[in-house]
C-alpha cells in the first residue's frame, strides 16, 4: 500500500490515525471529510503537504467517493456520526452517514477491488451489567441501544454482507472508548478537562457508575494499521487496552491530575438509556496479529491527554461555549 483514503480524517480518531500513519509508515494519505462540527482541518496541521491530500466532501456523494477510491490502494473508513446525545436529539444524520455513507464506500470498493477497513464501536454489543465478569468478544450478539449504535451495527452488517456476497476485501474493528488529542469538547474526557482549565466544575452524569473501557487514540491507530496490513479478510477484531473505569473514577482522576480536590464536580441529569458497562476482550487481535497497546497505564495516558488540552487551548476554544450552552439547555 502506498496511498490510503481515510474518511473522516479530520475528526478525532481519524486525525490521530492520519498522524500515526505519517509518523510510522511511508504511506501517503488522502483525507475525505465533510467538516461537520466534529471535523477540524486544524487537526491535520503539521503534516507535510507532499504526504497529505485533503478533500472536503461527503461520503454519500457517489461521484466524489468513486474517484477517490479508484485512486487508493486501501480505504480506512472512520467517518461517522458518533455522539449518542446527538443521535437521541436527531437520528436522521446517523442514518445518512453511517448507513448510506458506508454503502456508498462499499460499492466503490467493490467496483475497484480496493482493500477496505471499517471502523466500528463496542456499543453495537449493547451493555453489560456492572457486576458481570464477561467482556465483549467477536462472537457477542449485537444488541444496540441508541440510534448511534444501531446505525453502526447496521453498517457493520453491510460490510459483512458485501464480503460474503460480492467478495469485497474488507475487515472490521470494534473499539472501546477512545481518549487523547483532537477530541471534540462535547465528549466526556475533554469536556471535563476543558472545564477545569476554565475554572468550571466538571459534570458527572447521574451517580457516575457507568463503566467504559478506555483506550488511547494512538493505541487504536496502531491496532487499525496492524489489521490493515496483516488482518484476515472477512474477519472482525476487537480493540481494547484493558482500561475499565467508571465515570466517577475518571472525573476524580482528572481533578487530581490537574491539582484539584477529587470531589470538586457536580452531578447532572443522567443521559436517557445510558448504557451501564462496556468491556473489550482483545485477545484475538493480540494473539493472531501480535498487537499490544503502548498506553497500558490509563493514568499515564490521561496525564498526557490533559497536557495536550492545556497546550492547545486555541484548538478547542471555538467549540467550547456552544457545547456548554447546549448541555446547559438540557440540565447537564
Amino acid at each position: 500500500m502506498t496511498r490510503l483514503l481515510v474518511t473522516g480524517g479530520a475528526g478525532f480518531i481519524g486525525s490521530n490515525f492520519v498522524h500515526h500513519v505519517i509518523d510510522h509508515t511511508d504511506h501517503d494519505v488522502t483525507v475525505l471529510d465533510k467538516l461537520t462540527y466534529a471535523g477540524n482541518r486544524a487537526s491535520l496541521d503539521g503534516i507535510p503537504a507532499d504526504r497529505l491530500s485533503f478533500v472536503h466532501g461527503d461520503i454519500t456523494d457517489v461521484a466524489v467517493v468513486d474517484e477517490l477510491v479508484a485512486q487508493a490502494d486501501a480505504v480506512v473508513h472512520y467517518a461517522a456520526e458518533s455522539h449518542n446525545d446527538n443521535s437521541l436529539h436527531d437520528p436522521k444524520p446517523f442514518l445518512d452517514t453511517n448507513i448510506v455513507g458506508t454503502y456508498t464506500l462499499l460499492e466503490a470498493a467493490r467496483r475497484h477491488g480496493t482493500r477496505y477497513h471499517h471502523i466500528s464501536t463496542d456499543e453495537v454489543y449493547g451493555d453489560l451489567e456492572l457486576d458481570d465478569p464477561a467482556r465483549f468478544t467477536e462472537s457477542t450478539p449485537y444488541n444496540p441501544s441508541s440510534p448511534y449504535s444501531s446505525t453502526k451495527a447496521g453498517s457493520d452488517l453491510l460490510v459483512r454482507a458485501w464480503v460474503r456476497s460480492f467478495g469485497v476485501q474488507a475487515t472490521i474493528s470494534n473499539c472501546s472508548n477512545n481518549y487523547g488529542p483532537y477530541q471534540h469538547v462535547e465528549k466526556f474526557i475533554p469536556r471535563q478537562i476543558t472545564n477545569v482549565v476554565r475554572g468550571i466544575r466538571p459534570k458527572l452524569y447521574g451517580a457516575g457508575e457507568n463503566v467504559r473501557d478506555w483506550i488511547h487514540a494512538d493505541d487504536h491507530s496502531s491496532a487499525v494499521l496492524t489489521i490493515l496490513e496483516r488482518g484476515a479478510i472477512g474477519e472482525t477484531y476487537l480493540i481494547g487496552a484493558d482500561g475499565e473505569r467508571n465515570n466517577k473514577q475518571v472525573v476524580e482522576q482528572i481533578l487530581e491530575l490537574m491539582g484539584q480536590p477529587r470531589d470538586a464536580y457536580d452531578h447532572v441529569t443522567d443521559r436517557a438509556g445510558h448504557d451501564l458497562r462496556y468491556a473489550i476482550d482483545s485477545s484475538k487481535l493480540r494473539a493472531e496479529l501480535g498487537w499490544q497497546p503502548r498506553y497500558s497505564d490509563f493514568d499515564a495516558g490521561l496525564a498526557a491527554t490533559i497536557e495536550w488540552y492545556r497546550a492547545n487551548e486555541a484548538w478547542w476554544t471555538p467549540a467550547k461555549d456552544a457545547t456548554e450552552a447546549f448541555y446547559a439547555s438540557k440540565g447537564q
